[in-house]
């Protein structure tokens, strides 16, 4: 059985850096995926999941909601570890809800046990991505996630908040400080689990 963390954020809340620093901590217990280096290693590999999400990414369209959710169930289920941390899903409540159907129907493989939101203010989300070179292209992919997260955001907080699964953390601080508290918030969650 496998044990999953979602880590989600606004673009720019180091929800990736801060993911694999966390597992690094714990690299005997705890395995780190970010979604898109994972759909970007299916395409790589160019598996049947992976010629579809190319199919779709190469015409600038998303990837199925159901496409990435069987790439990321079969990444989870072959994690190295029991525990594994997944950033950057859900993106979406369409995501979220397949996702839960999933998890419900296959209880006995994965069991999502904490859903942790890193919170960051848009400016200091903005500084972190576009750094020092401020070009157009940048500013417009960010503009466009931002957007995207905003949209979802708020439901998909309400969906985990009455499983009882959210833990928000203020992303907006020194990196070391937010990994320190990922870390605490994950240690009392392992040794919870291992009770």
């Amino acid at each position: 059985m496998k044990k999953l963390i979602l880590v989600i954020g606004a673009p720019g809340s180091g929800k990736t850096t801060d993911s694999s620093l966390v597992a690094k901590h714990h690299s005997d217990k705890m395995t780190s995926y970010s979604l898109g280096d994972v759909m970007r290693d299916e395409i790589k590999k160019g598996s049947a999941l992976g010629k579809i999400s190319n199919d779709y990414i190469s015409k600038g369209e998303l990837v199925p909601t159901a496409v990435v959710i069987d790439i990321l169930y079969n990444t989870i289920i072959n994690a190295p570890t029991d525990i594994v941390l997944v950033d950057g899903f859900p993106r979406e409540d369409d995501q979220m809800k397949t996702f839960g159907d999933v998890l419900f129907n296959k209880k006995d493989t994965i069991e999502l046990v904490s859903v942790i939101e890193l919170q960051v203010d848009e400016e200091t989300a903005m500084k972190r991505v576009l750094g020092e070179n401020d070009d157009i292209e940048k500013r417009r992919l960010f503009n466009k996630a931002m957007k995207i997260y905003k949209n979802a955001i708020r439901e998909i907080e309400n969906f985990y908040k009455d499983k009882n699964l959210l833990k928000v953390i203020d992303a907006s601080r020194d990196i070391k400080e937010v990994v320190a508290d990922i870390d605490k918030f994950l240690e009392d969650k392992i040794a919870e689990l291992h009770k």
